[in-house]
């Protein structure tokens, strides 16, 4: 049977990451899928560059509608990133009937409803393994591997510049600004890492794993989303001290009231094994009625890690390149027909439970009035404990943490509680809340 023939749209670190092994294991994959698959033509600006890292025998161009418009290439592999041209090219590749391979989580979690839709219409895939946690086969799992459970729950670590930041300043004791630096001169943060440290990067991939998990479409502008660049080091020392660990967690919850959709810092127990992984690692736990707990582990980046995923979807594509359109494994597991309307909650209406800490002065019944607040909003303590402040001035000496743990609640019946106490002339700074995730 003759190759498959496939067009790669950008040959940055994971285009040429995807070309390098795609060729090096030609054999072991040939074997796999049934047929050779060959990458015969390469999309790029910088054609120079791009002829250095494919060599002979492979055509490149700089334009990339000239790869769509090539009536000899089955696949289109798009990784160019970004919302703007790459939906273009994405759309126009599905239009000339090409199946597509993308790692392009933000395009998919913004309009991955028009564009499995329009997948759907034509026929032909659209495959994102690379997308989410880079190597770690996490879509195939939801999608395949765990389709006789009905997912109750899924919480990663899926960005690794920011668990890399939050293992430095736990390892280190240093707050946020000189840990992003660091970050950044070793490369694990772009100059501009907003998208990591404001959790956007997480919530595009969370927003998919949800779809996938319960079968609703994609939402990314019904997300919850909070970075980590508010955290100082007192909190995860003290978090460390109460057996946690602080982690930025993508979550979505099956509820009665509806779907929980949120990215935020999260205190995990220091048992659990999500909360041990470290530096720039990815790990994604799933809850099923059938199996229970599953763990997913691994590297979240990378030029050789990204490519694992996406030469996978090539080999998916390939097996069931002829296969009637209707066999095929569904964009979103379930069956287009059969998406569910669930409401995706705002946050106020999520419960989880909360670790408090109020700098406060250090006088007689100001922890009889925060836990008083605390008991007419009906909120439940779990634990109370006063710690000798850190970082605190000669001048303000005479003031203290308090850390109150929860019990869970409501967000908005938290929320203006907190309104409440800040008011307070004894608070003598920002309340701090980190939501905190048992994960059992």
């Amino acid at each position: 049977m003759k190759p498959i023939k496939v067009g790669l749209l950008g040959i940055g670190t994971v285009g040429s990451g995807t070309f390098n092994v795609l060729r090096r294991n030609q054999g072991e994959i040939q074997r796999r899928a049934g047929r050779g698959i060959e990458i015969t033509t390469v999309a790029d600006l910088d054609v120079a560059r791009a002829r250095q890292v494919v060599g002979e025998g492979v055509q490149v161009v700089a334009d990339a509608r000239e790869v769509i418009a090539n009536p000899e290439i089955d696949i289109v592999i798009e990784l160019i990133g970004g919302y703007g041209i790459a939906k273009a090219l994405v759309m126009e590749s599905i239009a000339a009937g090409k199946h597509v391979v993308t790692a392009n989580k933000a395009l998919l979690a913004v309009h991955g409803t028009e564009i499995f839709a329009a997948a759907q219409a034509r026929g032909v895939m659209v495959a994102f393994e690379a997308a989410v946690a880079g190597g770690i086969p996490i879509i195939k799992a939801l999608r395949e591997g765990l389709t006789a459970n009905s997912i109750q729950w899924v919480a990663g670590i899926i960005n690794g510049t920011t668990n890399f930041i939050l293992s430095e300043m736990r390892d280190k004791g240093l707050d946020f600004d000189v840990v992003l630096k660091e970050a950044q001169r070793l490369g694990y943060a772009e100059a501009d890492p907003t998208f990591d440290i404001e959790g956007v990067d997480a919530a595009h991939k969370v927003t998919l794993m949800s779809a996938i998990a319960f079968g609703i479409p994609v939402q990314f502008d019904k997300a919850y989303v909070e970075g980590i660049t508010k955290l100082g080091a007192a909190d995860i020392k003290y978090a460390e001290q109460l057996g946690y660990r602080i982690k930025l967690l993508g979550i979505t919850k099956r509820t009665p009231q509806g779907i929980e959709l949120r990215v935020h810092p999260s205190l995990v127990p220091a048992q659990r094994l999500i909360a041990n992984v470290e530096g720039a690692m990815n790990a994604v736990m799933v809850q099923g009625d059938a199996v229970g707990t599953t763990l997913y582990y691994g590297k979240g980046a990378g030029s050789e890690p990204t490519a694992s995923a996406v030469i996978a979807d090539l080999v998916d594509i390939t097996r069931l390149h002829t296969a009637d359109p209707l066999n095929r494994v569904p964009h979103l597991a379930f069956q287009p027909g059969a998406l569910s309307a669930l409401e995706v909650l705002p946050m106020s209406e999520v419960s989880t439970s909360y670790y408090l800490r109020l700098r406060v002065a250090d006088q007689a019944g100001v922890l009889a009035k925060l836990t008083g607040l605390l008991a007419e909003a009906g909120i439940s303590i779990d634990a109370v404990l006063q710690r000798e402040a850190d970082q605190v001035s000669q001048a303000d000496e005479n003031q203290t943490d308090v850390i109150i743990l929860t019990h869970d609640t409501r967000e908005g019946t938290l929320n203006a509680v907190l309104t409440q106490m800040q008011a307070l002339p004894t608070v003598m700074a920002p309340i701090v809340r980190i939501r905190k995730e048992e994960l059992n």
